[in-house]
């Protein structure tokens, strides 16, 4: 009777060990597996058990959160949401999360394990600590000035501080309110359905998602490109440009806008927007040496991250010549971000130093404890030091002398530069309208902002005057916030 209550025993413990085991196996090796299935709930429902972290600017908060009573407890809310879309994206129970709503998921909500107290912690205790905050680099004051600029109008704004690449506004209308697609049911599955059938599309971010031929705005960065390689030494002395200008390899001519472009100066070209010089030039400088120069400003990056993707802004690395000198003047297949733009305002007023943009200052605890914080870096060096210093003149002429004086702010030193960008079949879109401008402290003499601002449903009689006149105010009014502190 001994031996088989030995043998009992032995058996049972066989089973327990294999118990043990089992769960050591799914506990150990399949527990990533398990918490990933589609099927299991709990991941979701711990996720939304606890307030989601702030997202803010300045010292007050544009979101919060809601207690819905119900097993996803807490779903998301927004202070001026289509204010503010662009910059926190949305956070979804049914769709997810978007630009810094996804790029600080960890930090918003408390899955990070930089809030654990000591390494490791969440892991072992597979523990969800209070969510933290995230603070951006936005001024207010600016930010609503980009929007009430653009009003109802299809457009967007990009603002950067060129000593630190800091964003201080970035805007994009007609834009969307995120609250309607925090939770679930009917109502969010029915905005869902028509924010994305809306044909003015409120949902994209056309401030950094969106691409537009940037037109006159880029003649900038040829310029840029000619005073580098020593194609132009003196930006005050006549070219060889004829006008109309026949397009190389063609029997197809360039005209102008503008008068007085026959073998005009480049600061000339610069302050009327002569598309025959611009052109020129380009073509002068070679693919080579404008590809090298755009990428100098990042056109062609396709990781730039702010900390959320950025579209790539494009410029042809295999072209003609005939093509290279319709994309020298921001046309042709050239296309750029309103972001791209603003840093290359930015990289002319600092000098020629572009600084890396970004959106995030800080992420911190709960408590305020920071847990990251950004610093400034360079991006690249965009051009010399000596030819920043000459476009920042020729920019300063466009507002006070030029396309541009819409731009002007009394007592300031401003430079801009116009722009109105062809589009549609054969050309037969309404024209962008483009300004890109920086503005100088009156007290300290440096840039304080660099502004980009697009309009796409501008009307247009002639080439520049639609960017100052329906994009310059909006870009003025930006500049005035930021120089208000």
């Amino acid at each position: 009777m001994i031996r088989y209550i030995r043998r009992a025993a032995a058996f049972c413990l066989l089973l327990l060990m294999a118990l043990l085991l089992n769960a050591a196996r799914i506990q150990v090796f399949q527990a990533d597996e398990l918490n990933d299935n589609p099927a299991n709930r709990r991941r979701t429902i711990v996720r939304y058990d606890q307030p989601r972290g702030d997202i803010m600017v300045g010292k007050k908060s544009v979101t919060g959160s809601r207690n819905t009573g119900e097993q996803l407890s807490y779903e998301r809310t927004y202070t001026n949401g289509p204010l503010y879309a662009p910059v926190t994206g949305y956070a979804s129970q049914t769709y997810g999360t978007t630009l810094i709503e996804n790029a600080e998921d960890g930090i918003l909500s408390g899955t990070d394990p930089m809030l654990a107290p000591v390494p490791l912690w969440n892991e072992i205790t597979r523990s969800q600590q209070p969510a933290g905050n995230v603070v951006t680099t936005i001024k207010d004051s600016m930010q609503r000035a980009a929007y009430d600029g653009l009003g109802n109008r299809r457009g967007a704004v990009a603002a950067l501080e060129p000593s630190t690449g800091k964003i201080l506004a970035l805007v994009s209308t007609p834009s969307y309110d995120p609250g309607r697609l925090s939770g679930t049911g009917s109502s969010v599955t029915d905005a869902w359905r028509q924010l994305n059938a809306a044909k003015s599309q409120p949902m994209l971010n056309r401030a950094i998602r969106q691409t537009y031929p940037p037109g006159s705005t880029f003649k900038i960065v040829t310029a840029a490109a000619a005073l580098d390689t020593d194609v132009v030494t003196d930006p005050d002395a006549y070219t060889d440009t004829p006008s109309p200008y026949v397009l190389p390899g063609t029997s197809t001519t360039l005209p102008n806008e503008a008068r007085g472009c026959e073998e005009a100066s480049l600061a000339e070209a610069i302050q009327v927007s002569c598309n025959t010089v611009m052109a020129h030039l380009g073509v002068q400088v070679g693919l080579d040496g404008m590809v090298e120069a755009v990428r100098k400003f990042g056109f062609n990056d396709t990781g730039l991250k702010i900390p959320s993707g950025v579209a790539k802004s494009n410029f042809d690395t295999d072209m003609s010549d005939d093509q290279l000198a319709l994309s020298s003047i921001g046309q042709y297949d050239t296309t750029a971000t309103p972001l791209q733009m603003a840093m290359v305002a930015s990289a002319v007023s600092n000098g020629g130093e572009l600084k890396y943009p970004y959106l995030v200052d800080r992420t911190t605890t709960r408590n305020g404890t920071i847990v990251h914080q950004n610093n400034t870096r360079s991006y690249h060096q965009a051009m010399s030091p000596g030819t920043a210093t000459q476009l920042q003149r020729m920019m300063v002429d466009v507002v006070e002398r030029g396309t541009g004086s819409n731009g002007a702010i009394y007592g300031v030193t401003v430079g801009g530069k116009t722009g109105t960008a062809q589009h549609g079949i054969d050309n037969t879109g309404t024209p962008y309208a483009w300004f890109i401008s920086w503005a100088e402290s009156p007290d300290s003499g440096q840039p304080v902002v660099a502004v980009a601002v697009v309009v796409e449903d501008a009307a247009a009689k002639r080439a520049d005057i639609s960017g100052g006149g329906s994009a310059a105010p909006i870009a003025r009014s930006v500049m005035e916030a930021a120089l208000r502190g």
